[in-house]
């Protein structure tokens, strides 16, 4: 190889040092070895045959990536932007186990291109964000959080911590709304959140039937009358100056006529409720929880909830340890010496003292509805 006239000449071809693709580094050049030679040969001969002057075969920086050959200008034409396009796939970014990285180019690396789906790090997310399988649909003031809370120790069912009201108060924002609230779930894995007013709300059967046929629902129900004086207990925690529990939940006490406009009477009329949702699944997708066995048996529970959503029991009885204070069972870690995790002080008030008259009157009222509830699921919860 020898230099003649500012052009490189190799077995009779010839590379002019001001060619539009590639430039010649400056100051002497050093002889290479025949088999070099004829290498560099061979790619200038084919860029030739290809109808161009050079094609150097580069990298994602710009780099060339044949030994000693020139190094690929930054900024071609158009025209050379579309054949450096077409030649990176000739060799992989990255020098060989067998040869040396050529020497970096002076301008900026271009910046790595970015994965679908993974976080800032690069790393790939674990997981996708999918529409539940299952719902925890009521009913308020039943065990709704603890039945959450509990669940959600399980490795095969991630759940949303907040309820999103979605089939409820935010319909309107679609589906793909929903489907961002739900945290990432591997294949093997069961999305799962709780909002208890879906019991009581008309629409809510149908939507979620439009989102899937095959969803699971949880409904968690309580004695109807211990259940109206919890719901009465939270609401006088942040409004101390609403009417009795009496007042409210009567029409007329001396007649017996119970308002059952007032929710947290409602709420209870669960057979009333229930016909809403048989009219769209049957009753072997509703599982039904009992609130008092919930705190008396919490392990025997759990392990119907998993054997309805068809999960291994992974949740036992080591799991649980009941709290005399709170008067219900807190979590722990079966291996772990750390103090047991409970719910939030919201739970376990102590609830209002109601006159035991009003309670009859209101067990007689509830009567007929749980006798229909009782034979309409096929279970006995000893309500009266």
């Amino acid at each position: 190889m020898r230099v003649l006239g500012g052009s490189v000449t190799s077995h009779g071809i010839s590379l002019s040092s001001t060619h539009p693709f590639c430039t010649v580094r400056p100051g002497p050049m050093r002889v290479r070895t025949l088999h070099d030679a004829r290498f560099q040969a061979v790619c200038i001969g084919s860029a030739r045959w290809l109808g161009m002057g050079f094609l150097c075969c580069c990298d994602g920086l710009g780099q060339s990536r044949l030994l000693g050959a020139p190094r690929c200008l930054r900024g071609p034409s158009a025209s050379g932007q579309k054949l450096l396009a077409k030649s990176r796939p000739c060799d992989p970014p990255g020098p060989t186990p067998s040869e040396p990285s050529a020497p970096s180019a002076p301008a900026a690396a271009a910046p790595a291109p970015r994965l679908s789906g993974s976080n800032h790090s690069g790393s790939p997310k674990p997981g996708t964000k999918r529409l539940p399988q299952a719902l925890i649909v009521g009913v308020k003031k039943g065990g709704t959080r603890a039945v959450l809370e509990f669940i959600r120790v399980h490795p095969d069912v991630r759940a949303l911590g907040t309820e999103p009201h979605f089939f409820d108060r935010n319909y309107g924002r679609g589906l793909d709304w929903y489907r961002s609230l739900m945290p990432r779930t591997l294949e093997t894995q069961i999305t799962l959140e709780k909002t208890p007013s879906y019991f009581v709300t008309q629409e809510a059967p149908r939507r979620i039937f439009n989102m899937s046929r095959d969803t699971k629902l949880i409904v968690v129900v309580r004695n109807p009358v211990t259940r109206a004086i919890s719901d009465y207990t939270q609401t006088l925690s942040k409004k101390p100056d609403i009417p009795t529990f009496e007042g409210l939940s009567f029409r007329n006490r001396s007649l017996g006529l119970v308002d059952v406009s007032w929710n947290a009477i409602r709420i209870g009329m669960y057979a009333l409720h229930l016909e809403s949702w048989l009219r769209y699944f049957p009753l072997a997708q509703i599982h039904f929880v009992s609130g008092e066995r919930l705190i008396t048996d919490p392990a025997g529970e759990m392990g119907r909830i998993q054997d309805f959503l068809g999960i291994k029991r992974f949740i036992t009885d080591k799991h649980f340890y009941f709290n005399k204070t709170k008067g219900f069972p807190c979590l722990k870690k079966p291996e772990s010496t750390l103090l047991p995790r409970c719910l939030g002080k919201s739970k376990g008030r102590t609830h209002v003292q109601i006159d035991p008259e009003v309670i009859d009157q209101l067990r007689e009222f509830y009567r007929p509805y749980n006798i229909k509830f009782y034979e309409t699921v096929g279970q006995d919860f000893r309500w009266e």
